[in-house]
């Protein structure tokens, strides 16, 4: 049976199913120590921090996807929107939570740094995938 997906669905699935496979590991990774020094409160602000980093990867996505189909001028560009789109989304998102008195201030702010960071490799590594190789002029 073969697939009749576009490139961009195909990145999105890929960098969805990456996305989520990473948050479930750093969550396993990082469950006992945040809970032992922390508490559980802690491993509730840590899921929380998780979650918001896999919100603004899938967000900073768009951009990229919605690009993908035209010209590669447009690409850089796109590429910019997306990095602002998920920086701003993450700090809306991490600041009110942090705000909100809902978690604990200290673990969420934590595991937002740590879950940005490596959700950021998987979104530039699926962004070269997709942006594929630069076109080279030779004279």
């Amino acid at each position: 049976m073969t697939s009749n997906r576009s490139p961009a669905s195909r990145y999105v699935l890929q960098l969805l199913a990456l996305v989520v496979l990473l948050t479930v590991a750093m969550v396993a990774v990082g469950y006992v120590p945040t809970k032992r020094l922390g508490g559980p409160g802690a491993v509730t602000a840590m899921l929380a921090g998780c979650v918001i980093s896999l919100v603004a990867s899938v967000v900073g996505c768009i951009p990229i996807v919605l690009v993908s189909r035209g010209p590669k001028q447009k690409m850089p560009p796109a590429v910019m929107l997306a990095t602002a789109l998920r920086f701003l989304v993450v700090l809306m998102l991490a600041l009110s939570a942090a705000l909100s008195g809902w978690f604990e201030r200290a673990p969420l702010l934590v595991w937002v740094g740590i879950s940005y960071v490596v959700l950021l490799v998987a979104d530039t590594i699926y962004a070269v995938r997709l942006i594929g190789p630069a076109e080279t002029s030779e004279k």
